[in-house]
């Protein structure tokens, strides 16, 4: 059994009782689950003036990275039928988004599934759930933990501070 570490966002609507719906269907789906704290984010990506509420959720899996995809995608277009970009390929409001975040310390790199999640070191919506429900992960790639990754975030968006 692996474990797995996702994130849900919802920017659109009723945010807490949407990510309560997708919540209920996950674990529907996959049983017993981890739940973080909600973090509020703004847009990442994409300019809005809805902000994002996220969560993180980590449950155990004996599926095959891709099926689990495959089931968490299903949940997704069931509770927030729109488009999730725009015609040009950008980022738009939506109820219910859900990305894997991680599987274990699996390395995926296929067109339909990166793991860990490529944008994972960037999103500190992404780092500070999966700081509070896997404190020690590390990331097979870079090798630092949850922690270790928002402290180079922090750093890094100082010094796109200061040079402006």
């Amino acid at each position: 059994m692996a474990t797995v570490f996702i994130n849900i966002g919802s920017n659109l609507g009723n945010r807490r009782l949407n990510l309560s719906k997708a919540m209920r269907a996950i674990g529907q789906e996959f049983g017993p689950f981890e739940l973080s704290h909600t973090v509020e984010s703004a847009p990442w990506g994409f300019e809005s003036d809805h902000t994002f509420l996220n969560v993180g959720m980590a449950f155990s899996s004996d599926l095959s990275p891709e099926e689990i995809l495959s089931r968490l995608q299903s949940i997704e277009k069931r509770l927030s039928p729109g488009n999730h970009r725009n015609p040009d390929g950008t980022y738009s409001d939506r109820y219910v988004d859900i990305d894997i975040v991680a599987i274990d310390r699996l390395t995926i790199n296929t067109p339909s599934l990166r793991l860990p999640h490529r944008h994972l070191p960037e999103r500190e919506f992404f780092l500070r759930p999966l700081e509070e429900l896997a404190p020690g992960w590390t990331h097979p790639e870079n090798g630092l933990t949850p922690s270790e990754m928002l402290e180079a975030l922090s750093r890094s968006q100082e010094g796109n501070d200061s040079g402006k």
